[in-house]
């Protein structure tokens, strides 16, 4: 069901769905809540589904000024203190993951366990830095649907461009809808966030690490370094996928996620 909230000066939309055991699922940028509808479909008759949509982004109020990282994490945390939440699992892909390493850094109590999916713990590098400062701009200066036309392909895997059409015009509608706006100002707060990697030997909850095994944002070689530094975390790398799996393959994601919870 669809709810808005007033958290932090915004008005902040999300889904809240099911009953029981809580999820939290966090999304990417620049895309918005639906990109979870295979999982909503999976998994609310058995949980609790708490999905929003950040600050800039889907139906979410616009922020203004930079927003950092750590603003998303505590919108979050703000909205689940408000619904009475003490406990979740928290799953989260690509920038949602960074968004999960803020979150616990601040919020540990929270985590039931956590999924990081197609995510990086470490911070910009010095070119990366200045790579994002230029999208930020861009974003603005040239709008969605140019950066949508440039970069959708390197989203999805080759046979999901050539054989899900469905999941393709799905990503493009969330990409070209996006508010260049709200996508300028986090790739900026992007460009500031903090490595997380001394961090990860530290995480105490259960964790999951999956990854599509074509994603060239953030390749398996960097899902198994996070590995082998987060105590027992188990690592799933999903074929026929790249950056999205869960939309790509989600009967594989969900079985995954799945026997992760059970």
């Amino acid at each position: 069901m669809r709810k808005n909230i007033k958290v932090r000066g915004i008005q902040l939309v999300y889904e809240d769905a099911g009953a029981g055991a809580v999820l939290v699922f966090i999304h990417g940028q620049p895309f918005n809540r639906s990109m979870w509808s295979q999982q909503v479909a999976a998994f609310e008759k058995s949980h609790r589904l708490i999905i929003p949509d950040l600050r800039g982004y889907g139906e979410t109020e616009q922020p203004s000024g930079i927003t950092l990282l750590d603003e998303l994490a505590l919108d979050i945390i703000h909205l689940l203190e408000a619904l009475e939440i003490k406990k979740a699992v928290f799953i989260g892909l690509s920038m949602g993951g960074q968004i999960l390493f803020e979150l616990y850094r601040l919020a540990p109590h929270l985590f039931e366990g956590m999924v990081l999916a197609d995510t990086d713990a470490a911070a910009e590098t010095a070119q990366s830095y200045v790579q994002r400062l230029q999208l930020s701009r861009a974003l603005i200066e040239k709008g969605m649907k140019a950066y949508t036309d440039e970069t959708l392909p390197r989203f999805l895997a080759k046979d999901t461009l050539a054989e899900q059409p469905a999941v393709v015009a799905h990503l493009r509608e969330m990409m070209e809808t996006t508010p260049p706006l709200g996508a300028s100002l986090v790739q900026r707060g992007r460009a500031e966030r903090r490595d997380h990697t001394a961090m990860l030997s530290h995480i105490a909850c259960p964790v999951l690490i999956i990854v599509g095994e074509e994603d060239e944002f953030t390749p398996v070689q960097v899902a198994k370094g996070m590995q082998q530094q987060i105590k027992d975390a188990q690592l799933v790398v999903i074929k026929a996928a790249s950056h999205m799996p869960n939309m790509e393959q989600p009967e594989l994601f969900n079985t995954t996620l799945t026997a992760f919870i059970q």
